[in-house]
Parts: structure tokens; sequence; C-alpha cells
């Protein structure tokens, strides 16, 4: 009897950069396996049960209704979130 064994996968991960991002892009990176409405709700909620990071985004001109975060608004969610 023969046996198989599956040989691991070697994913290459490229290095978190600090960029524009739609929130729909940051959703997807922080919740790979939800849908997208279900992870943008998680980063939202993420975000705003995180108080020191909300203050922080209000700072830099954070909209809740904005479409895109800013290269600084990314580097203070990374802070207090870790990478994606």
């Amino acid at each position: 009897m023969e046996i198989r064994t599956r040989k691991p996968t070697i994913e290459m991960e490229e290095e978190f950069k600090i960029r524009t991002y739609t929130k729909v892009e940051l959703a997807c990176l922080y919740n790979p396996c939800m849908t997208i409405p279900c992870a943008l709700r998680t980063l939202a909620r993420w975000i705003s049960c995180n108080t020191r990071l909300t203050a922080e985004l209000s700072q830099l001109e954070y909209n809740h209704r904005d479409r895109i975060y800013t290269p600084r608004q990314v580097r203070a969610i990374v802070e207090y979130l870790g990478e994606p």
C-alpha cells in the first residue's frame, strides 16, 4: 500500500507596504476568508472598538464615509492592529 503525502505549499508573502488603500483592499487583507461586506464590517468594528485608534484617526481627518485610507491612516491602523 502506497501512502501519499501532500507537499507543503510555500507561499511567498510580500512585505506589507504603507500606501493608500481602499477600504475594501485593507479589509480583505485583514480578513481574506470573509466576504467583502463582512470584511468591511469587521475592520470597522475593530477600529470603532479601539478608542485610541479612533482618536488618532480623527486627528488624521478620517471620516467613516471615506472610501480610501491615506498612508498616514494606514500607518495608524497597522500600529494598533498589526500588519494584516
